[in-house]
Formats: C-alpha cells, sequence, structure tokens
C-alpha cells in the first residue's frame, strides 16, 4: 500500500524529470499527488528535502537494477554483458521515469543543491567503476577476458556510458542507439585488441 509520502515522492519524480529542480513547483507536485501544498511539509522540510529524499530512492532503485542486470546475465559472454547493460539502460530511459530523472540530475545538477547532489553522485559513480573493475578482474582470472590494463578499460567505459547517455538527453533514443553501434566496436577491440568487424 503506498504512503502518503511515497505518493508524493512519485509525484515529485514525474515533476523533477520532466522539468527539473528549478522548473518543478510544489503546487504541481502536490496537485499531482492529490493533496494541498501544506500536506507536503508533513512529511518534508521543503523543496530540497523532497529532491534530495527523491534523488536517494531513485539512486537506490537503479543501482540495484543494474546488480540485477548483471546477476540474470552472469552466464553471457562479458562482452555481451557490457554493451547489453547500455541497451538495457537506453530501453529504460524510454519507458521509466526514474532512469529520466536520473540522467537529467547525472548531467544537471541542481545549481540551487549541487553541492549536495554531487556527494551523491560521485559515490554511486565510484561504486559503479569499482564493481566494474572486479567484474573484468574476475573475467580477467578466468581467462576470458584479457585487457592490457583493466583500470584503463573500467575508465574508457564509463565515459563510453557518458556519451551515450548524453545523447539520450539531448536527443532522440535512436541517436543513442546509433553511437552504441557505431562506438561499441571501436571501444572493444581498443581494450581487448579482438576485433568483430569483418
Amino acid at each position: 500500500m503506498t504512503t502518503g509520502r511515497q505518493r508524493i515522492q512519485e509525484a515529485a519524480l514525474a515533476q523533477f524529470a520532466r522539468d527539473g529542480y528549478e522548473g518543478a513547483s510544489l503546487q504541481q507536485i502536490a496537485a499531482a499527488a492529490g493533496i494541498k501544498k501544506p500536506s507536503i511539509y508533513a512529511h518534508f522540510k521543503g523543496k530540497e528535502d523532497l529532491y534530495m529524499s527523491v534523488l536517494g530512492r531513485v539512486f537506490r532503485k537503479e543501482k540495484h537494477r543494474i546488480v540485477q542486470f548483471f546477476l540474470s546475465r552472469q552466464r553471457d559472454p562479458l562482452e555481451e554483458r557490457l554493451q547489453g547493460l547500455f541497451v538495457m539502460l537506453q530501453e529504460e530511459y524510454e519507458r521509466n521515469e526514474d532512469m529520466k530523472f536520473l540522467l537529467r540530475m547525472l548531467f544537471f545538477p541542481p545549481h540551487a543543491i549541487r553541492d549536495e547532489v554531487i556527494g551523491i553522485i560521485y559515490p554511486f559513480l565510484d561504486s559503479l567503476e569499482r564493481k566494474l573493475i572486479k567484474l573484468m578482474e574476475a573475467e580477467s582470472r578466468r581467462g576470458t577476458f584479457q585487457p592490457a590494463d583493466i583500470h584503463q578499460a573500467a575508465i574508457a567505459y564509463m565515459t563510453l556510458a557518458d556519451g551515450i547517455m548524453v545523447e539520450l538527453l539531448y536527443s532522440q533514443p535512436e541517436r543513442s542507439r546509433t553511437r552504441l553501434e557505431a562506438a561499441w566496436p571501436i571501444y572493444w577491440e581498443g581494450i581487448t585488441g579482438q576485433s568483430d568487424r569483418q
């Protein structure tokens, strides 16, 4: 059963994903949640507190979603898993308010609370990079993956992720897919020396 707090967070998520921190208003959020604006203050101190609560909730959900993706495909070749994560994120962006909000916030943190948001973003990204390095190291020990430098391979992957994801924000998902299809073989060949191209 959805609580009043959760209903407000869900309404806020949709507003923040669409209009950003500055564009969303507590009045609009209250209306979308089916309550009056003063009722928000029974659960949150204000807009900043509400935004940070939504941010924390989305980060936890998306981190869990990424972990579950890798767990469900652990028997697949590493290349398929790594490329598949991008495909999954692209699909999530098209159908999921969480991903729209997350990407908007990652690339355009609200100026008014930038330091607080950055304090969540960097640990999140650092955690993903550490998990990626561990995954690559495990595959290297199995002999299925032999990059020249695992740390550089992980950093390059995160950099490629930036480019693929920011394209979703600035244009249509199709452009993001086109860029992934073009960039992936070059990335994979660059870190492994293996080419799938004919």
